[in-house]
């Protein structure tokens, strides 16, 4: 997927809502998200801003942890009863719309999506050539790091190869201080598995080639092989590293409190380092991701989301949910030309990904921390959307947890990597 687009900030076409009719009674629909109870407070403002003009349709907002997300949209979503409306990551579509737990997109909705968001952002958001919801965010990585200790430690740049990589770590370990110089993650897939991808993308490398596994290649060995050198020179500390979907734990703590010099995670923390580290949030800038003896230059793996409608939910509720997106997703919503969806993201830090949405909010973006990611967007790599990538991405995880905790070798991790990886690609294809 090409993210070219981000440097030419045109305005696209506006995404209309579908023509607002009434209701032979009112309709009551559901929207379930993972977000914090400060950003559900703002979606469910937005919700009572669409309810003035549409007094028929009343929306409830349910939050439920990441963790807790998916199950409950496949436990729930198979009835009429579950929620009307879900975010939900783009990896889990082609299940989901295999199972006929979302709907597709009605005709109008899909039209606008595809004259105002860019081509690649569409194409995660659909399956077979159909549209099965509304793009929102989208989320790159690129390296963090403590512009403090890299003073006290008399580095003057962030790495840029990956000799300078594990050099500056080195510097930056201090065992006495229980300082760590880069700070991996592990007990949640998405930061175990996305910071590797982005050094193995950057290093030549890719994690699915042609819908195959392309973990046994010689660029992805060196990535296995960094990790191990990072474990055992005590640069990357594995206790050190707990985290889940909301940075809570370790990981997030020895960041904040400076105990971690670097990390690679992605743009949407932002409102959680400036919450944990206040004045200090002045220390930490971003620069792109080191690139490998293989790689040619910085890559980021790249994801998104977006937002879709039970296919089980009622034909009335169905098409409340498509007029309220349409809406929420429109320059008719928000803020100065903006969509409220995207005020709602840019406020945990979150890159919108609709094109007018981007030129609305350029000056934010242009923000030092922000401004480290919109430069890596050109080069991003998407992250494979196939059949049976969340328990692919789930396995990686685990055979990447074994090797930072030195249960497994780099060698063996790579073989154990591709082996789960083509059993889990194949058996979810048939």
């Amino acid at each position: 997927m090409s993210l070219a687009w981000i440097s030419k900030l045109t305005l696209a076409a506006g995404l209309l809502a579908l023509p607002a009719t009434g209701w032979a009674q009112s309709v009551n629909i559901s929207y379930l998200t993972h977000w914090s109870p400060e950003t559900v407070a703002l979606l469910e403002a937005a919700a009572k801003d669409f309810s003035k003009a549409n007094p028929d349709v009343a929306i409830t907002v349910r939050a439920v942890p990441f963790g807790d997300l998916l199950t409950t949209l496949r436990s729930q979503g198979g009835s009429a009863d579950g929620p009307t409306i879900g975010g939900i990551y783009d990896l889990w579509l082609p299940e989901l719309a295999r199972d006929k737990l979302v709907a597709p997109a009605p005709d109008a909705v899909a039209s606008d999506v595809k004259s105002a968001w860019p081509a690649g952002v569409v194409s995660a958001a659909s399956v077979g050539g159909a549209l099965y919801g509304i793009p929102n965010e989208i989320d790159v990585y690129a390296l963090n790091y403590n512009k403090a200790l890299f003073k006290e430690a008399g580095i003057a740049a962030p790495p840029k190869t990956w000799a300078e990589f594990k050099d500056t770590a080195a510097k930056l370990t201090n065992k006495d201080n229980g300082q760590q110089g880069f700070g991996m993650i592990n007990s949640w897939a998405a930061g175990v598995v996305h910071p590797f991808a982005s050094l193995l993308v950057s290093n030549g490398g890719e994690l699915v080639k042609d819908g195959k596994p392309a973990l046994d290649s010689k660029e992805a060995a060196e990535t296995f092989a960094l990790y191990e050198d990072l474990i055992k020179s005590g640069a990357s500390v594995p206790s050190m590293a707990t985290a889940d979907a909301n940075t809570t734990g370790p990981f997030l703590d020895n960041f904040v409190s400076g105990k971690t010099a670097m990390i690679i995670m992605a743009n949407w923390w932002e409102s959680a380092l400036k919450t944990g580290m206040g004045d200090k949030f002045a220390d930490i800038a971003t620069a792109p991701i080191p690139v490998g003896p293989s790689g040619d230059k910085p890559h980021s793996i790249s994801y998104s989301w977006m937002t879709v409608v039970n296919a089980k939910a009622g034909a009335a509720e169905q098409k409340a949910a498509w007029e309220f997106l349409a809406w929420l997703n429109s320059s008719k919503s928000g803020k100065n030309g903006a969509s409220a969806m995207s005020d709602i993201l840019m406020s945990m830090g979150i890159l919108p990904s609709r094109n007018s949405d981007i030129t609305a909010h350029k000056d934010k973006l242009g923000s030092e921390f922000l401004s480290g990611y919109v430069s890596v967007l050109a080069d991003a790599r998407p992250f494979p959307v196939v059949l049976g990538g969340q328990e692919f991405s789930e396995s990686l995880q685990q055979t990447l947890e074994a090797l930072q905790y030195g249960q497994v070798s780099a060698k063996d991790a790579q073989a154990n990597a591709q082996n789960d990886a083509t059993s889990i690609l194949e058996r979810a294809a048939k």
